[in-house]
């Protein structure tokens, strides 16, 4: 992985380049990754998109990120932008998808119809040529109902997969309840488990190289974090409220995080309680 510290591009993969958002946070880590897709990095994979190669290859953006001046123009200089898609509906990636729509004229895709310009929403398992890449549809909802997966089955040996929020660089993801559903989410792991040892290109933090050891990571730590609920409803009773909870099972959180870790808490009482 190669990075250009005067343009913020990072080669990611044989086909894929990042760029970081300027929108750093406690839920958004260092920032969103926007990915520029295209067929061309593998021909000429030395080069990083919006330096020597501007306005030339045929790209693919996903989550273009905040509505930031700069980021969506290095976004928009990267080269000649075919289409835009978005993994999930969360502001610190879709933020600034309508203006980028408008610099570029690139139509914007997402599993939600409300995130679409001048194209129709994903479906799941559907086939996108575009930019003389191969990009697979994969609903991975869990984290958000919308999450999607963008598997690129020829990006270098074994493939990679874009996986949004679903799998991050780093630490686990917040299942974002009631919108997001556990039950979803350990079904959608599973999925990407099945895919086998694909790089793992995140939307938060840095890329990691094999899909099938983090996706078991983070499934035995969401045993433990489901372990650690039952045993607090042991001690508080089975009706226990969502605050009590939290104060047991992450006692030591940051204030900063209290809200996600009451969001992860009750996204596992309502899969352990089987709430509607």
């Amino acid at each position: 992985m190669t990075e250009s510290k005067a343009s913020r591009w990072v080669q990611s993969s044989e086909l894929t380049r990042y760029r970081l958002a300027p929108n750093p946070g406690p839920m958004s880590l260092d920032g969103t990754n926007s990915y520029v897709i295209s067929g061309e990095f593998s021909q000429v994979p030395q080069k990083i998109p919006g330096q020597e190669m501007p306005g030339q290859a045929g790209v693919v953006v996903v989550d273009p990120g905040p509505l930031e001046a700069t980021h969506l123009g290095e976004l928009a200089a990267a080269g000649r932008v075919e289409l835009v898609l978005i993994t999930h509906h969360h502001s610190d990636h879709t933020e600034g998808a309508e203006e980028f729509h408008r610099i570029t004229g690139a139509p914007v895709r997402a599993l939600d119809a409300s995130l679409c310009f001048a194209a129709p929403p994903l479906a799941d398992g559907e086939v996108i040529e575009a930019a003389g890449v191969r990009i697979e549809v994969l609903a991975t909802p869990g984290h958000t109902a919308d999450s999607v997966s963008l598997l690129l089955p020829d990006d270098g040996d074994e493939g990679s997969v874009l996986t949004g929020d679903t799998i991050l660089g780093r630490g686990t993801t917040v299942i974002a309840y009631p919108d997001g559903r556990l039950g979803d989410y350990l079904a959608s792991l599973r999925r990407l488990e099945a895919l086998g040892p694909k790089t793992v290109l995140p939307a938060h933090g840095p890329v990691l190289p094999d899909l099938g050891d983090i996706v078991r990571a983070y499934a035995a730590h969401r045993e433990e974090r489901l372990a650690q609920i039952r045993e607090a409803l042991a001690s508080l009773g089975a009706e226990a409220p969502v605050g009590a909870v939290t104060d047991v099972v992450y006692a030591d959180v940051e204030t900063s995080v209290r809200r996600a870790a009451e969001t992860s808490v009750a996204a596992q009482l309502d899969y352990l309680r089987g709430w509607a």
